[in-house]
């Protein structure tokens, strides 16, 4: 499938050089700082929550390609969606990258997601993808910080 692959890069590239909803939120009500000292990736999240929905989200930080990518399609799917949605999000996320077996089910929920499939096989890579989903569900949390180490 090396169509599906090229495509999947296309749209990692994409993102990271162009990312969505980059910049600081002005009037963010929770966010929090996160760090992959292995690689030196750094992403703060910025949230406004109404209720328990997350109404705005943006992102600052540098990083690798998959890191930015990652933040920005991260911060897509979250926008407009009830904590609880992101979370189950972020699980599903989490299991495709670190190897686990997805359901239909949930691999229909990933969408453009589903591009970082073949970050599994490359473990140190784990860290890159979703150090902005940790720092997401700090912030959620209202935790400052989150390493990923």
């Amino acid at each position: 499938m090396p169509e599906v692959r090229e495509l999947y890069q296309e749209l990692i590239v994409e993102h990271s050089k162009k990312p969505r909803n980059f910049g600081k939120l002005e009037g963010a009500d929770h966010e929090a700082v996160g760090y992959n000292p292995l690689c030196g990736d750094k992403v703060t999240v910025h949230l406004k929550l109404e209720g328990d929905v997350v109404r705005e989200i943006r992102w600052e930080g540098s990083g690798c390609a998959i890191s930015t990518a990652s933040a920005s399609l991260m911060t897509e799917r979250s926008k407009n969606k009830p904590r609880a949605e992101t979370e189950a999000l972020f699980a599903i996320f989490h299991k495709l990258v670190t190897g686990g077996t997805l359901s239909e089910e949930e691999s229909s929920q990933l969408g453009k997601l589903a591009v970082f499939s073949g970050v599994k096989e490359f473990p140190v890579r784990v860290k890159c993808a979703t150090l902005a989903w940790h720092t997401l569900r700090a912030a959620l949390e209202g935790t400052k910080s989150v390493t990923t180490d």
